[in-house]
């Protein structure tokens, strides 16, 4: 609907100023953007691209940069629809293997602590990229050390140094799960784990390391859904932003 037609609603009473505040901001028909969400959390809202359209994508990223929102993250976008929007929006950054869509336009000012994220296995990196880079755009400090999964534990004591530096420590792992149990129980920094859907036919898709971490005996271990780097990611910056900024 157009600026004038929204106004010669209100003007014969069919509309009032505020649903026709909120047309005039959100134009889409198919999505209602939340302009104020950062003023009430810290971060913008986020745009998951698995089961939009490319169009549609399109339609809410150029919403928002008519706004003015300054800094842009798409996840779960896949290759076809990165083709199209490339064009579009050059100034975006993607990671095929992390499968996000970046704008940085302002630079966020940097939480004091660091971030960890260790992954299990090469096979978990796409879900360990898509933690890195959302902890890295919400503005934190991330290191990222790879391929230290129990069936070589050796590996993960030779990182102890990283882990240690630590504030918060996701742990992000396929299979039995069991990585974060072994970084809670070496450990007095809080433990995001991730499951992983890596994994043989009885990993049933990552339920069976979901159900391993959910069962931890190691104390300090929260849980996030298979796959779910973004969410890993946005909760150790939630906790990591209570320790304050930098100077």
């Amino acid at each position: 609907m157009k600026v004038k037609d929204i106004l010669e609603k209100v003007k014969k009473n069919e509309l009032s100023i505020e649903e026709a505040s909120e047309l005039i901001d959100n134009p889409l028909d198919y999505a209602t953007i939340d302009f104020n969400r950062e003023k009430r959390t810290g971060a913008s809202e986020v745009i998951y691209g698995a089961g939009k359209t490319k169009e549609h994508i399109a339609g809410i990223i150029q919403n928002m940069l008519d706004h003015e929102v300054p800094n842009i993250l798409v996840t779960r976008l896949d290759e076809a629809k990165h083709d199209y929007l490339k064009g579009l929006y050059p100034d975006f950054v993607y990671d095929a293997l992390a499968q996000t869509f970046l704008l940085n336009r302002i630079q966020r000012p940097k939480n004091k602590g660091l971030i960890v994220v260790a992954c299990a296995g090469t096979s978990d990196l796409p879900v360990a990229k898509e933690a890195v880079i959302t902890a890295r755009y919400l503005g934190n400090e991330v290191e990222l050390i790879t391929d230290v999964g129990v069936a070589g534990i050796h590996r993960l004591f030779n990182r102890m140094d990283v882990i240690e530096k630590a504030s918060v420590i996701i742990a992000i792992a396929g299979m039995e799960g069991a990585l974060a149990s072994v970084i809670g129980g070496l450990t007095d920094k809080p433990v995001i784990a991730v499951p992983t859907s890596v994994g043989y036919g009885a990993n049933f898709n990552g339920l069976a390391a979901l159900l391993a971490m959910l069962n931890s005996c190691a104390s300090g271990i929260s849980v996030v859904n298979i796959d779910n780097g973004f969410g890993a990611g946005f909760m150790a910056h939630t906790i990591n932003n209570l320790g304050g900024k930098k100077e």
